[in-house]
Formats: C-alpha cells, sequence, structure tokens
C-alpha cells in the first residue's frame, strides 16, 4: 500500500511543500531513497531502520523506495527522517492512511527514536500555513518557534513511538500554547551612558540611528570606535512584529537561533573578523546560505579594521548597500536574501595608528598611510553618509565619574524622529516602500528635501569644495532631512545642512 506524508523544503529563505511517498519494489531488503537528496538524506536509511525497531515497530523487510516529490527540488539536511518514518509506518499498516491528512511533518531522528532539532521550522511553518495545512509535526524543543505562525496546530513530539501512539489514539499529544515571554538580547548592547567623551560622535551615531544612515570611525587605537559601534543598537527603534518575523525567519535558516528564544525582538549586531571570506559575508555555498549581511538585516553590521578586510569581499558591499537585498546565482537558479543593515566601519588612519594623532608620532611614510587608506573604493565610501574622526579620551574626561546621557533617552528622540518619517512615507505609493531617510529615492529626495535659497547656495559651494558625486549630494540631503526631524523641523534650516555636510570627507581625508 504506497503511504503518503507530506513535509518541507527550505529553499533560500521560503518553503516547498514535498511529498514522502513509499513504497516497495523487487529486491533485496533494504530502502532507497530518490527525489534529489543529498548525503544527511540518504544516511537517514540506518537512522530511520534503527529508530523504527527502538520504538517497537518491526522494520518491513522489503525493498523499500522512498521518493521525494516534486523531483526537481533539491533537498538537503536530516530533517525528512520523521516522515520518512511515518511513511514506513503507514506502509506497515500500523497506522491508517490518513493517519498524516492535512498534518506537515518535519524532525530528525536518533538511532534511538529520539526527534532532535531542526533547522528552518518558522519558513515550515508558514508555509504548512500558506498550503492549507490544519497541524504540523514537529522537534518538542522547536514548538515555539512554530508556534509564532497563528492558525496553525503545532504538536510538538519528543520521540517517533510518541508520534506513533499519538496517531494511533492511544496517548495524545496536547498542541503547544504559545507563551509570551521576553527573550533577552542575543547580543546586548552598551549603553552610552558609558562611554567617556566623544559627544560630537555620540550626536553623529543618533543622526544615524534616526535616519538609518552608514556611518564610518576613523581615529588611534583605543579611542572608543568599538565601543560606540557596541552602543549603537542601544538606540535604534525597537523592531515591529513583522521585523521581527523577518529577522526570527533568516536565524532559523542559518540554524542560529537559540531554543529559548523562538523569536528575536532586538535588532541583531553582526562583528565578523576581518578574515571572513567573500561567502561568509554574502551568503553562498552549494546550498547557498545567508551570509553576515543577511543576519544584520534590520540591525548593524558592523566591521572593525575596515581595510583588513578583503578588497573583493569589500566591493561585493556596494549592491547591498543600495539595494537591500543580495542575489545569489548558482547554475541551479538564484535566491535572493534581505539585507537592509545599517553598516557601522571604524579603522585606524594607518597601519600604525597614530596618523595625525597630537601625542604619539607615527611611524609611517607617507606612501605607506595612502596605500593603506587607498584599501576603501571611493565608490564604497560614497556610499556611506557619516564620516567621524575619532580623537583620544583626554584624562579629564576619562576620570569623570559623572555618567552621560543614557541610551534610553537617546532613544525616545530616535523614536520621535522615525515616526516622523513613516508618516511622511505612509502615503507614499511606491513598489519599494520607504521607511526611514537612508532609503529615499531621487524622487523622494525632490519631494521631501527641499531647501531655500541660502541653503542652495551653500550646497553649491559644497559640491564644488568637496566635489560631490550625484550620490553624495543626495545623501547630504537625505542626511540633513533626518536632522531636521531630530530637531523637530518641517523644513531642512542651512544649519541642518551645515551639520550635514560637515559628516562628509574632506579632499585628502585622513591625509596631512
Amino acid at each position: 500500500m504506497l503511504a503518503r506524508v507530506y513535509t518541507c523544503a527550505v529553499i533560500g529563505l521560503d518553503g516547498v511543500v514535498v511529498e514522502v511517498e513509499v513504497d516497495y519494489t523487487s529486491g533485496f531488503p533494504g530502502m532507497t531513497i530518490v527525489g534529489l537528496p543529498d548525503a544527511a538524506i540518504q544516511e537517514s536509511r540506518e537512522r530511520v531502520q534503527a529508530a523504527v525497531r527502538n520504538a517497537g515497530v518491526p522494520f518491513p523487510r522489503k525493498r523499500l523506495v522512498v521518493n521525494l516529490a516534486p523531483a526537481s527540488v533539491r533537498k538537503e539536511g536530516p530533517a525528512y527522517d520523521l516522515p520518512i518514518a511515518l511513511g514506513v509506518l503507514i506502509y506497515t499498516g500500523m497506522l491508517p492512511s490518513e493517519a498524516a491528512e492535512g498534518t506537515m511533518v518535519v524532525g530528525e531522528l536518533s538511532l534511538d527514536g529520539t526527534v532532535r532539532h531542526a533547522r528552518g521550522v518558522l519558513p515550515m511553518a508558514a508555509t504548512a500555513r500558506q498550503a492549507g495545512f490544519k497541524r504540523i509535526v514537529v522537534p518538542e524543543v522547536d514548538a515555539a518557534e512554530a508556534a509564532l505562525i497563528p492558525d496553525l496546530e503545532v504538536i510538538p513530539v519528543s520521540s517517533l513511538a510518541m508520534l506513533y501512539n499519538h496517531l494511533a489514539g492511544r496517548n495524545l499529544v496536547p498542541a503547544y500554547t504559545r507563551l509570551d515571554v521576553e527573550d533577552a538580547p542575543l547580543f546586548p548592547p552598551t549603553d552610552f551612558s558609558e562611554v567617556k567623551g566623544q559627544e560630537h560622535v555620540k550626536r553623529a551615531l543618533e543622526v544615524a540611528a534616526a535616519g538609518g544612515h552608514n556611518v564610518l570611525m576613523m581615529g588611534p587605537p583605543g579611542a572608543g570606535k568599538t565601543l560606540l559601534a557596541r552602543a549603537l543598537p542601544g538606540i535604534l527603534p525597537k523592531m515591529s512584529i513583522d521585523e521581527a518575523l523577518d529577522v526570527t525567519r533568516i536565524y532559523s535558516v542559518a540554524d542560529q537561533l537559540p531554543p529559548e528564544t523562538p523569536l528575536l525582538r532586538n535588532r541583531p549586531f553582526r562583528s565578523p573578523h576581518h578574515t571572513i571570506s567573500h561567502a561568509g559575508l554574502v551568503g553562498g555555498g552549494n546550498w547557498p546560505h545567508p551570509g553576515e549581511i543577511s543576519l544584520a538585516h534590520h540591525g548593524v553590521l558592523f566591521l572593525d579594521e575596515l581595510p583588513e578586510f578583503g578588497m573583493r569581499v569589500l566591493e561585493v558591499l556596494r549592491q547591498p548597500l543600495e539595494d537591500k537585498v543580495v542575489t545569489i546565482s548558482r547554475a541551479q537558479g538564484s535566491l535572493t536574501f534581505p539585507a537592509n543593515f545599517q553598516l557601522v566601519g571604524a579603522m585606524n588612519p594607518c597601519p600604525c595608528g597614530y596618523f595625525g594623532d597630537p601625542v604619539r608620532p607615527c611611524t609611517c611614510s607617507s606612501m605607506v598611510v595612502t596605500k593603506y587608506q587607498k584599501r576603501i573604493s571611493g565608490p564604497l565610501l560614497d556610499r556611506i553618509d557619516i564620516h567621524m574622526e575619532v580623537p583620544r579620551v583626554e584624562y579629564e574626561k576619562l576620570s569623570d565619574a559623572r555618567m552621560g546621557e543614557p541610551s534610553a533617552i537617546i532613544r525616545a528622540r530616535v523614536e520621535i524622529a522615525r515616526q516622523r518619517q513613516r508618516e511622511r512615507f505612509s502615503n507614499k505609493e511606491s513598489s519599494n516602500p520607504v521607511t526611514c531617510n537612508a532609503d529615499m529615492r531621487p524622487a523622494d529626495v525632490r519631494k521631501f528635501c527641499l531647501l531655500d535659497e541660502t541653503g542652495q547656495a551653500l550646497m553649491q559651494t559644497a559640491m564644488n569644495q568637496l566635489q560631490l558625486s550625484a550620490r553624495a549630494y543626495h545623501r547630504v540631503l537625505k542626511l540633513a532631512r533626518t536632522i531636521a526631524d531630530l530637531a523637530g523641523s518641517e523644513t531642512i534650516a542651512t544649519t541642518h545642512l551645515a551639520e550635514a555636510l560637515q559628516y562628509r570627507p574632506r579632499l585628502g581625508w585622513g591625509r596631512e
């Protein structure tokens, strides 16, 4: 008797319903799996046989054929173990054919029949609901993650025997009830009150948080660049439920979601080492998975020691910074991952770190300094809105016992500015919805970033003196719009534009 059980494959960040068919053919006893399975699925033959026997059910002494349809979709991972085992139980007549009707089944099996964690349960549960399934069977440790999808009954199981008894009607497993538990952030941010001095850099980061702008900090070692970058997520607006689900889905597919944290409510902060590969940063592999820029979606991507990153690695950031997505092409097709992140870079002005420092002399030649700074290309620098010099902190400020302004107060001002932007763009009809000033298109800049005569004269002078490109011109206007929003102004004043221009790099940036 042909048995059918439904499960799910994850392609990129989306799920595809997979039909598991179990039947027999002539030959020696064993199991053959077809339908473009990877090595992990091929190895499930041994896991399923041992798990079925340890569940107290005799494994049929026949040549079984397992087909994973559609055959054109590549399947990977061990999450097909449980649906295959369930198909075997239905084939042998231990369970009725309608036992798995309207149910999607996901889970990896141990040899003793224990059901283990599966990667990508959240997009699988979303696919189950979209496809009209009434319930989904998942590992017990993943039940909270699957329960984030409404209108879907989640059956948590810890073993194959537990699922067998449930479907046989002996020991019914109650559906999982979602509990709203406030989770701790994966990356606890530094509070701004702990940062001594650097008031002008704190102001720049507040502007960056209010408008979603990219930042580059340059200064000597120990000036506080890393500390300031780690404080930025603490003043960013809290994520909406849709943003939280987007981020959680990415971490679920990347298998980086902690079991005790089913929903990520805090903005991610990613800080990869400069030895990271091209595929590790943007994503890729034979089975394309999200990279660091996608794991930083709706959060912060911090690149410390920016010139130490490979030039090819840095150049691939240019397209995601503009389009907010990254497309990975393979012979089998293309996958698109979201990459709407804020880039925060930090660098020393030279290899020794003390070029231009008023206290410690630099030991690098001018040629070495120029070569070091040219590791970052002009097109990439042009995509960064705020360029800040971070000088060394004086002793008086470091020894001052007074605390600075806490992150909670700064975040309140940022939230008000973001609310102004949401109201401004709420009536905008576009296929690319704008959520903050940094995302504005040229048409939006023309509409919302108008300058008076004094502002136009200042901008013309700046264009000539700073040799701004067309992209830099628009970025200055976006930055000025954010500064005006922080000030509660409906129009861009000359003071707002002047502050925005101060954040642009000068000619001979970082050189003397």
